[in-house]
C-alpha cells in the first residue's frame, strides 16, 4: 500500500495521530506514574503540539518539529516494531534501526501535513485512570467545523520511563490502523524490509 493520502473524512484522525506523536510522556521513574501524573502530563505535553501548530512556521520545519516530538516522547521502538509485525523478529538490529529511522520521518511527515486544518483547535484532558498495566486519559477533542470527538491515550512505563503507546479515536485503535498500512506497504514490497524503509524514506 502507497502512503494514505488523508481526506476530509480521515482527517480527524490523522489530527489526533499527529497530536499522539507529543502526547507521549515526559520520562519519569515509573514510581511517579499515576494518573494525576498521567493527566497532568498529557496537558502539558499537548500544549507543546500547539505550539508547532500555532507557530505559523513553514511546513517543511513544523514537519521537522514533529518528527522531533514523537522521536522523543513517544515509544518509537515498541510502536515500530508492532506496525512491522512479524518481519520485526526477522531482520538484523541494523536493518530494524534503519526501518524505524525511516518510520519516524514517516509518521512526522505524514500527520504534520495536516496542521493547517487544525489551527485553533482545542482538546481538553477530562480524565485517568489505572487499566491492567498502563493508564487510560481520556479527553474530548474540539475541531474547528467538526463535531468533538472522544480520545483515549494509552500511557505505560514498561520501557522505563512514562511514554504513549496507542490511542484510540472513537473506537479506532491507531496502533492497528499504522500496523495494517505499514504491513499493506509491506506486502506491496514483497516482504522486503530495505525496500520498505525505501518506500518509507519517500513517503509524505
Amino acid at each position: 500500500m502507497t502512503l494514505t493520502i488523508l481526506t476530509k473524512n480521515s482527517s480527524r484522525r490523522g489530527f489526533l495521530g499527529l497530536l499522539a506523536g507529543g502526547a507521549a510522556l515526559v520520562g519519569l521513574p515509573a514510581s511517579a506514574l499515576d494518573t494525576n501524573e498521567a493527566r497532568a502530563l498529557i496537558q502539558q505535553s499537548l500544549g507543546e503540539v500547539y505550539a508547532v501548530i500555532n507557530s505559523g512556521q513553514p511546513p517543511a520545519q513544523m514537519y521537522q518539529q514533529f518528527e522531533a516530538i514523537f522521536a522523543r516522547y513517544a515509544d518509537v521502538d515498541v510502536i515500530a516494531r508492532s506496525a512491522l509485525g512479524p518481519a520485526a523478529r526477522q531482520i538484523s538490529p541494523q536493518q530494524f534501526a534503519a526501518y524505524k529511522q525511516a518510520f519516524q520521518g514517516y509518521i512526522g511527515r505524514k500527520y504534520g501535513a495536516r496542521f493547517r486544518e487544525f489551527i485553533g483547535s482545542q482538546i481538553e484532558v477530562t480524565g485517568a485512570r489505572p487499566v491492567k498495566s498502563f493508564f487510560v486519559v481520556t479527553s474530548v477533542a474540539k475541531l474547528n467545523g467538526r463535531a468533538p470527538m472522544q480520545v483515549e491515550w494509552h500511557v505505560s512505563d514498561k520501557s522505563g520511563r512514562s511514554k504513549y503507546f496507542n490511542i484510540v479515536i472513537e473506537g479506532v485503535n491507531m496502533l492497528a490502523s499504522e500496523r495494517a498500512e505499514i504491513g499493506a506497504m509491506l506486502a506491496q514490497n514483497k516482504g522486503d524490509v530495505a525496500a520498505l524503509t525505501a518506500a518509507l524514506q519517500r513517503a509524505g
